[in-house]
Parts: structure tokens; sequence; C-alpha cells
């Protein structure tokens, strides 16, 4: 288990974004169809620095994709972004550990518990959805550990980079999420 004091979270700085475009452009392509990434949809490196740049920029109220990038003794590890963002409403969370040696061990729960605060109190949002593959147990796991509600397993296309696949759509809402805060403060 990683100590929790040694990994941090933070909002996305223009300094990342290669790194991103590496974990997308040069992961091993079994592993990006573990996590249900259709690679003909990968863009290039120019169009996903851009896109990420325009994001960057963008302020939050009008952000299409809202990123934090995970830290372990601090060096980036990962990333977190949620899109289909509708300001004040809801937002989708998606979990990216980049390196294997990062994975089952624990941290992608704490960095989870840590990612959750930005996405409900800057977006002000009153729920969060995640839908990872079904087929990937360790994000069904992470958010399971976490305290999202298990909704339903069916059928869909969860984001522009993936196939058709069953996902499992989890949930934590505002109330839920101030309690889980609540009890963390005790």
């Amino acid at each position: 288990m990683v100590n929790e004091f040694d990994i941090t979270v933070r909002e996305i700085q223009l300094k990342d974004i290669d790194l991103i475009a590496d974990y997308w452009l040069e992961s091993e392509p079994d592993f990006l169809v573990q996590m249900g990434v259709d690679l003909n949809k990968l863009p290039t490196r120019k169009a996903l620095k851009e896109m990420l740049s325009v994001q960057c920029a963008n302020p939050l109220m009008y952000k299409k994709s809202y990123a934090l990038i995970w830290e372990l003794n601090g060096a980036q590890v990962g990333h977190s972004n949620v899109n289909q963002i509708e300001f004040g409403e809801v937002a989708t969370m998606h979990l990216h550990l980049w390196q294997a040696t990062n994975r089952k061990k624990g941290m992608g729960t704490e960095l989870v518990k840590k990612s959750i605060p930005f996405y409900f109190e800057s977006l002000k949002i009153k729920k969060l959805i995640c839908e990872p593959y079904a087929l990937n147990p360790a994000p069904n796991e992470t958010l399971r550990k976490v305290g999202f509600e298990f909704l339903k397993r069916h059928r869909t296309i969860p984001g522009s980079l993936n196939f058709e696949q069953e996902v499992n759509r989890w949930e934590l809402s505002r109330e839920k999420y101030e309690k889980m805060s609540e009890r963390h403060l005790k």
C-alpha cells in the first residue's frame, strides 16, 4: 500500500501535456485494448496536444474536459479527467495510472479519493459518473472501495476513443460525497 502522504493530485498544466500524449500514443496496444480503447480512434500527437492545450486555457464553466495530474513523490504517474460535463449537474470521470509498476498497490484508490473533491467543488456537480470497461477489474474495484454506487451494466461506446463495449455504471452523489468528507474530517 502506498503511503498517502507520498501522493498528490493537482490540476493539469501545460508541462503535463506531453506526458499524457505519451501515455495514449506509446502504451502497449494490448494494454489500451484491455481498457476498451479502439486503436483506430487514437488522435495524432498534434491533435491531442492541441485539444489538451485548449482545455487548459478554457475557464471551468466552458471546459469540455477537466483533467487532474496524479503524482507520486513529486513525479507525474497518471491522470484523471472528466468529460461530458454539465456544469453544476454532472460529469463523467476517467482514471489512468500510466505505468504498470504503479498499479495493483492501492495507489489508484487513494488518488481517486483525492480527485473527487476537485470535481465536486470546482464543477459544482450534483453527481459524478464513471463507466469503466466491465472486463477491466481494477477501476471497478477502485470505485467500489471509494464508495461509488454500482447502478448497472450496459453496452455503449463510453468515450471518443472507445469501441462499443459492456461497461459498469458507477455513480457518486453530492450527498454521499459530502457524508464521506464529513467522516474523513472526524
